[in-house]
């Protein structure tokens, strides 16, 4: 059957139709989500193309378990973005056969056991550059290289340490296209190893790392040295009884400079890792090969040596009834049956994933070049089509938290509006939890499920707390998941469904845009000239759900207003005093860990700072 073919005018023109005029959202979607061929030939002229793509590939995985959902079924709760959407890697790759490419948004590599050689040092450049060709993040640790000045075997004499090997990961990066959009890298150290301060260092140097995101493991050992300025030592390797190599630092003064560097370029991230693996459900099961080492760029999933997550998230706006009027109420009912649905689609999609990777392992048998060269491409999806299989790990997760809340007349920010988002995490865990559990009755548990292992896990711990009839049936069928839960950044996403991204709060709920224009044109406003002379109009852009509470409370959006009038406007409204820069950046941490709480994995989230702050807040 001959495919319909579609100009990018047509695809431009039918999607702004469909997301109302917003060119925005039309644009993102057209370039980055249609499904084309390497040619450029558009196959879809709306997200209703794609939604009923995504829908009929999910039905087919559904038809071969028990109690399968239509495809129907599974369109009305993609259709307008409204209340499930698959993220990223998954949106673009289900059902598109014009690209040989994996569904999941994040992968973590690493070599199990000594990885201190050139061998393995190249062996995780190529592994991530191939992995990167076929969308995905990547994140690896370094804490296996041993340090500078260490004695080595070859004609060097001594290592040059990690910091070089920094510099050749992140130019593997940028050398890497992906549609328009470059591959993403996060690059992890313990703070342990005697090379860290360097690693600390090496993006401050202007130009150097520039393709990766950097982050530092602490451990408690060394936050408690910090606060108490006591002494801290450093070894390699790591994690040995008897370290080749020790060395003894002051703890305070490395603390400070992490903060110093942060303060001023933004990295490195911390990441407090002895309560990432406390916490860790899939860290139960760490001597079976899911011992976490590292995050994805994001930070949002921490990962064992070649595990990968794929992202979904639910729309939090869209389960308030009457938003914001004054009988705005939250859909408990609703949300609650469509977070085991949000689970049950998730999980399908790995069985999608595994399809998607036995199509990459047969195209690279099928490639010309000798078994030599496909070796190491071949091996790594043979690991990750194993990890992928035997853990099933998912990330569901949710978007519009700020626009939620709003809608409901809480703002942002104060405890009443953070007692309520953690009621809805709490729901969503829980809702997963069980829909997993259900799921390991009707299509069996992940393969190595055990209770037993399990029992201690705080995360697991609460949940036996807050719903004990789920975790008996844990113990009795398992769980169809090693883990389920996550909140990653939604940026093109939320452009799609129109609201505040992850659990963020607005940005903005009103800016102005400059359009330039023919100051000859007769029936053009001129607001603003440029330097060189470019004529510019100046108009009001309103964040979507700011122009539903103008609606809800009888103001007219489509009126031209003074800067005056809109912030009277803004002040009357639920956004108010509630952006990014507005909320009380102690209570955003508050509020993160009252979420995180409910959380599996981990959180995305930025803190937006006033750039004159100092480096003690």
């Amino acid at each position: 059957m001959e495919k319909q073919i579609y100009s990018y005018e047509e695809a431009y023109e039918e999607s702004l139709r469909y997301f109302q005029g917003d060119e925005l959202a039309a644009r993102v979607w057209v370039n980055k989500y249609a499904v084309k061929d390497s040619f450029g030939n558009i196959y879809e002229k709306s997200p209703e193309d794609m939604h009923w793509r995504i829908a009929n590939e999910v039905a087919r995985i559904e038809s071969k378990y028990p109690n399968a959902l239509t495809a129907k079924e599974l369109y009305d709760l993609l259709d307008h973005f409204k209340y499930i959407v698959p993220q990223g890697s998954p949106m673009t790759g289900i059902g598109n056969d014009y690209q040989v490419a994996s569904l999941s948004n994040c992968f973590v590599i690493g070599v199990d056991g000594a990885a201190d050689s050139y061998g393995a040092i190249i062996k995780i450049d190529e592994e991530q550059v191939q992995l990167m060709k076929r969308r995905g993040g990547v994140g690896h640790d370094l804490s296996h290289i041993r340090p500078k000045g260490s004695p080595v075997k070859n004609s060097a004499l001594t290592s040059t340490g990690l910091v070089p090997f920094m510099e050749r990961y992140s130019n593997s990066t940028r050398e890497v296209a992906q549609d328009g959009r470059r591959g993403a890298l996060m690059l992890s150290v313990s703070i342990k190893h005697p090379d860290s301060e360097a690693f600390i260092d090496a993006k401050m140097t202007e130009g150097k790392v520039t393709g990766a995101n950097v982050s530092v493991k602490l451990d408690d050992a060394f936050m408690q040295a910090a606060v108490d300025e006591k002494p801290y030592v450093q070894q390699y390797p790591i994690d040995s009884a008897q370290p080749t190599f020790t060395k003894e630092i002051d703890a305070s003064t490395l603390w400070k400079k992490i903060v110093h560097n942060a303060w001023k370029s933004a990295e490195p991230g911390v990441l407090f890792w002895d309560t990432i693996i406390r916490e860790s459900v899939p860290d139960c099961y760490a001597d079976l090969g899911y011992r976490t080492v590292s995050t994805n760029p994001c930070g949002e999933i921490p990962l064992c040596p070649y595990d990968s997550c794929r992202l979904l998230a639910i729309n939090l706006y869209s389960y308030v009834v009457n938003p914001f009027k004054p009988d705005a109420y939250f859909d408990f009912d609703l949300f609650q049956k469509h977070v085991t649905l949000a689970q049950r689609i998730m999980d399908d999609i790995i069985d999608l994933e595994l399809e998607k990777i036995e199509r990459i392992m047969a195209k690279i048998d099928e490639d010309p070049e000798n078994e030599e060269v496909k070796y190491a491409e071949r091996t790594l999806w043979e690991k990750i089509y194993k990890k992928s299989g035997q853990g099933r790990r998912t990330g569901v997760g949710i978007t519009a938290e700020g626009d939620m809340l709003a809608a409901l007349g809480l703002r942002y920010g104060t405890e009443e509006a953070t007692e309520f988002s953690e009621k809805v995490h709490k729901t969503v865990a829980l809702g997963a939890y069980r829909s997993s559990v259900e799921m390991a009755k009707e299509r069996g548990a992940f393969e190595i499920y055990d209770n037993e292992r399990e029992q201690n896990n705080p995360f697991i711990q609460r949940l036996a707390a807050a719903d004990p009839k789920l975790y008996e049936d844990m113990k009795k069928y398992g769980r169809r998941n090693i883990a389920c839960l996550t909140i990653a950044p939604t940026g093109t996403t939320s452009l799609m469904t129109q609201t505040t991204s992850g659990i963020e709060p607005v940005f903005l709920p009103v800016y102005k845009r400059r359009r330039k224009v023919n100051p000859n044109d007769t029936n053009v406003h001129v607001d603003f000239v440029d330097e060189t002379g470019d004529a510019f109009e100046e108009y009001i852009v309103f964040h979507h759900k700011f122009v539903t509470w103008m609606e809800a409370n009888g103001y007219d959006p489509s009126k031209r207003y003074t800067q005056e009038e809109i912030d009277e406007l803004v002040a009357k409204s639920p956004y108010y005093k509630a952006t990014s820069n507005d909320v009380d950046w102690l209570m955003k941490v508050k509020m993160q860990g009252r979420i995180q709480k409910w959380v599996d994995h981990s959180i995305s989230v930025t803190i937006n700072l006033p750039n004159d702050v100092d480096e003690d807040l």
